[in-house]
């Protein structure tokens, strides 16, 4: 026994889909359950059932349970009531909600990533309707966004939320704590088709050996098969100018991302919309990525009220040879994917080089020209990656050439 009365999740006038659970376990007497709800008439005996039935699965015979809910869903009480029970009791247990079949995907390592949306993990009221936001990725957060004292509730409640939220197809990415307690993160969350886990404060390819050795354990533990990519956050100066060793540390890295609050307060500058300051950890950021064959990503927006200047900093960020950037509110997702997608320019400049280089092959060409200009395989190859991101967005046709008029060619 560790003490007798204990504390869980979160109440207060803005406090929504979630609940405060106060158990204190006592020698005898059964169990009592004093219930604060809006919703008490209509799911108020289902949840003194769910709450009996954790307490049951934990082996708690006797205990007063006080419950202030805010329309907390099943996944949420169970989460609360489990860690509530855990702050009292030894125990190896877990009390799982149903696994939604829906999640049940995997995705592969060049699928696009133009927006994540971070959630944090302790807040289950922005956790309900992620994945009707479209994002490319939805990324509960257990690191900066979840405060120290709640990071062992937190991961309770994102190892439900991968059973309990429809994800909608985004890839289901969790980023977990740095250090130890971040490879204790993943014996919480791995089981339950994680997809993707971000690495926060990389700063060494020996930072992904780390965490590829807990994965690798914890897959052979519970018999996994489900492949966990990796997308480190490069958040300091020197995890930028080990950047290119962190990008090939493992096959499994797919993406490497930059995290600009934390790099500029590294270098002890503020961060700036114009991004004078980070321009130079960016682009060799972009130029590592490249340079190992994975995706780079920008940093999130912080503004999330100035929508033009979120427009313009992602057209600079593509500029720069990002593929994504974070989103840190749903709003911004939309803009941010449609500014990574290609425009209706480059699309059309793009076909017409694929095109010469079509009918030039076809003649036996060995040289292509559109117009006036020599084309260069680099050009081709460039403008090919674009053809084949718009088919993969659905903006153009797999069989987009023969459908082109004959006297347009």
């Amino acid at each position: 026994m560790k003490r007798s009365i204990a504390v869980a999740g979160n109440s207060g006038p803005k406090v929504r889909s979630d609940c405060e659970i106060v158990i204190e376990i006592r020698p005898e007497g059964g169990i009592s359950i004093d219930l604060l709800s809006k919703v008490k008439v209509l799911y108020g005996e289902s949840i003194k059932n769910l709450i009996v039935e954790v307490l049951v699965f934990f082996g708690v015979k006797h205990a007063v349970v006080k419950i202030n809910d805010s329309g907390a869903l099943p996944f949420v009480i169970a989460a609360r009531m489990e860690s509530a029970v855990k702050q009292l009791i030894n125990t190896e247990l877990e009390y799982f909600p149903e696994f939604l079949k829906e999640n049940s995907y995997s995705t592969t390592r060049d699928r696009f990533r133009f927006s994540r949306l971070y959630l944090p993990g302790n807040a289950p009221g922005l956790m309900i309707n992620a994945g009707l936001h479209s994002a490319d990725g939805i990324i509960l957060d257990l690191e900066d966004s979840v405060a120290p004292e709640k990071k062992d509730e937190a991961r309770i409640l994102v190892r439900n939320a991968l059973r309990q939220i429809n994800f909608c197809g985004a890839e289901r990415m969790v980023r977990i704590n740095l250090g130890e307690r971040g490879l204790e993160d993943l014996h919480f969350v791995l089981p339950h088709n994680v997809n993707l886990v971000l690495l926060p404060k990389c700063e060494s390819a020996e930072n992904i050996k780390q965490v590829e050795e807990e994965i690798a354990g914890i897959k052979k533990k519970f018999n996994l098969n489900n492949h966990v990519f990796l997308m480190p956050v490069i958040e300091s100066a020197l995890g930028v100018e080990n950047s290119f060793d962190i990008a090939r540390g493992s096959e499994n890295v797919v993406a490497i991302a930059i995290g600009l609050e934390d790099y500029t307060a590294d270098l002890g500058v503020s961060r700036t919309i114009e991004g004078n300051e980070s321009f130079y950890a960016r682009t060799r950021l972009v130029v590592a990525a490249k340079a190992a064959g994975i995706q780079p990503i920008d940093s999130v927006f912080s503004d999330v009220a100035d929508i033009e200047a979120l427009k313009r900093t992602v057209a600079i960020s593509k500029s720069l040879g990002f593929e994504g950037m974070g989103c840190i509110h749903p709003r911004q997702v939309a803009v941010v994917k449609q500014g990574f997608a290609p425009d209706r320019t480059e699309l059309e400049k793009s076909k017409k080089i694929v095109l010469a280089f079509e009918t030039a092959k076809l003649k036996g060409l060995g040289v292509v020209a559109l117009g006036s200009k020599m084309i260069d395989p680099p050009v081709v190859a460039s403008a090919q990656k674009i053809i084949d991101l718009a088919i993969r967005l659905n903006l153009l046709s797999s069989d987009w050439i023969n459908e082109i008029p004959p006297d347009e060619k």
